[in-house]
């Protein structure tokens, strides 16, 4: 596909925000089977008006998914403008004979830009660069609310001893981003105008409620979960029952009880899980390989 894609609108989020969710809220919403449709004049002709179309469409979609990062202390308006670039992409490599819709495929796209975004508005300092404490800086906040835990200021050291856990980083990697995360949610009854009239919330528009995405991301998630039960297949019994126990537990056994289970040191125990996670990735990436072959 040689054809570029750009999108062209009348006001950027960055300039006006307000605005701007309210212009989005004018194009329509694509049924599946003009979805199916323009996917394949982009995919086969190279029609930029066909996969413009597709990306207004999700416009919202992207301002969704934006409030979930308002967290960060960064700009709404300039989260959504990385968002829609993640959508251009998402629309760039859509195949629409795979049986997905293109809001399920896409949302990973907008996620991906979103993050690469806030990790390099913050400073390799203070967030840090191994992938653990990457992990941390997108997870610390939805661990604290679902230990009720997100109003807390410094955490309860039982808190912060199971996120330390459950991330395997350090205690104190926990307490040091937490403090630099720490600022004031915006709540979305909040007024968008100083003069009080309407809120944030009125221009999120629900875009999981259509029945056929609804359907694909079931389908997308038995097929996630019939891959990894057969790649757990290829694992010997220890190897699974390790793995099984260290990184698909919502609370991982620790190295230490599991050495004592086996009768083996707790380096060893982190070579086998270590070991069976890589051949359970390759299992997966074989079986896509083949699917895809077979497709």
């Amino acid at each position: 596909m040689t054809a570029s894609l750009t999108l062209d609108l009348e006001i950027s989020p960055e300039r006006n925000l307000s605005r701007y969710l309210q212009e989005i809220r004018k194009f329509p919403m694509l049924s599946p089977e003009e979805e199916f449709s323009l996917a394949r004049r982009w995919r086969e002709e190279g029609d930029a008006e066909a996969a413009h179309r597709m990306v207004t469409s999700h416009l919202r979609l992207v301002a969704k998914i934006a409030m979930g990062y308002r967290g960060y202390g960064l700009p709404l308006g300039e989260l959504i403008s990385e968002g829609n670039l993640g959508m251009m992409q998402a629309v760039k490599r859509f195949d629409p004979d795979r049986g997905f819709r293109l809001a399920t495929y896409a949302m990973w796209w907008i996620r991906a830009a979103m993050q690469e975004y806030i990790l390099h508005s913050w400073s390799l300092v203070k967030m840090g660069t191994t992938a653990a404490q990457k992990k941390l800086f997108f997870n610390l906040r939805k661990l604290k609310g679902q230990m009720q835990a997100i109003d807390d200021g410094d955490m309860a050291p039982e808190h912060v001893t199971r996120i330390a856990d459950r991330l395997r980083v350090s205690e104190e990697e926990v307490v040091n981003m937490n403090r630099r995360l720490a600022s004031p949610d915006h709540s979305l009854n909040a007024p968008m105008r100083k003069d009080g009239e309407g809120e944030w919330q009125d221009w999120l528009v629900d875009d999981t409620d259509d029945q056929e995405t609804r359907f694909a991301e079931s389908e997308e998630l038995k097929d996630r979960r019939r891959l990894l039960v057969g790649a757990m297949k290829t694992l010997t019994e220890r190897e699974r029952h390790i793995l099984n126990e260290r990184r698909l537990k919502d609370s991982p056994a620790t190295l230490e009880n599991l050495s004592r289970q086996y009768g083996i040191s707790r380096e060893r125990v982190r070579q086998i899980e270590v070991r069976a996670f890589e051949k359970l990735q390759k299992s997966v990436r074989n079986a896509i390989i083949e699917q895809r072959v077979s497709a």
